[in-house]
């Protein structure tokens, strides 16, 4: 009697790749950086940037306090102001009886007139250059009234100003107003102007109405321009407050330099301006960003 042998399942090798075939790979995760490599990074990036300044700041103020520590020297020096205005710079919102007030509350007295004629010159300014990009028309008949009355320096705006508001406050805040309106207009007409045909066309393609064509179109292809007068504006809203409380009084940090000055502080004047060119600084940096964000890059830095 034969016996029957069971045959096992043998597991067979896998067959070569073909000739010509790509053999499969296997991508391994990359591994994750670690945080110190990380925060390394971050930290030689950061001495890059901020190391030329620092340099150049303390080559500047070492010039300065070389310069003006002589006998008989006009300005003080670094190491004297901050001996004078200590207490100025260490207490910004001191408040004492009437306007005397740290610096804190004078720039946020000026900030706050700056942002209602700011704000007010954005809505005039888009409005009328859209207008003005828009329509031949408007631009014949608007264009040669705006450079004219752009060209007009913001403080002898200042004494009309006063005739008709008869009160300090909307009078600096029509000046802040008429001083930043003109780049915005001229801005964001070249940037309607400027937007392509294309857009147009598709835009009657898909009978978009005004208001749509505005919105989708209009806004988002001139966005870079207008962003672009918006920083020239904020700008000269500064400047402008600043110059135009020196001569209505109160609170603000013009008046406050301006009171320094007739009170012989002048290490108190040199605290104020290096405030006014931070905060200055600060809110052109604030609308790039923003430009940054709306037009995703498109707008210049």
């Amino acid at each position: 009697m034969s016996q029957t042998v069971s045959k096992l399942p043998v597991a067979k090798a896998p067959a070569p790749a073909a000739a010509g075939t790509k053999a499969e790979i296997v991508a391994l995760p990359r591994p994750r950086a670690s945080f110190a490599a990380v925060a390394g990074r971050r930290a030689s990036e950061m001495a890059a940037n901020t190391l030329p300044f620092l340099v150049t700041l303390a080559v500047l103020l070492g010039i300065w306090e070389v310069i003006c520590s002589q006998p008989g020297a006009a300005l003080p020096a670094p190491t004297q102001i901050l001996s004078d205005s200590w207490d100025l710079i260490v207490h910004p919102f001191y408040v004492n009886s009437g306007n005397d007030v740290g610096l804190g509350w004078q720039i946020w007295a000026s900030l706050q007139r700056v942002a209602v004629g700011y704000a007010i010159a954005v809505v005039v300014g888009i409005s009328l250059g859209t207008l003005v990009g828009q329509s031949t028309l408007a631009m014949r008949g608007l264009d040669p009234i705006f450079q004219v009355l752009r060209t007009v320096p913001p403080l002898a705006w200042l004494p009309l100003s006063l005739a008709a508001f008869k009160d300090g406050q909307p009078a600096a805040i029509f000046v802040i107003f008429i001083t930043a309106v003109w780049p915005i207009i001229i801005n964001t007409a070249v940037g309607i102007r400027n937007i392509p045909s294309d857009y147009r066309n598709v835009a009657a393609v898909l009978r978009l109405n005004g208001l749509e064509f505005f919105a989708k179109i209009m806004l988002p292809a001139a966005a870079p321009y207008i962003f672009t007068g918006l920083r020239i504006g904020v700008g000269l809203s500064w400047l402008a407050i600043v110059a135009a409380e020196m001569l209505i009084g109160g609170v603000g940090i013009g008046f406050f330099i301006w009171d320094a000055w007739n009170s012989s502080l002048i290490s108190d004047i040199i605290v104020a301006l290096a405030y006014v060119g931070v905060v200055g600084f600060v809110l052109d940096r604030i609308v790039a960003l923003i430009g940054r964000l709306v037009t995703r890059g498109t707008s210049a830095a």
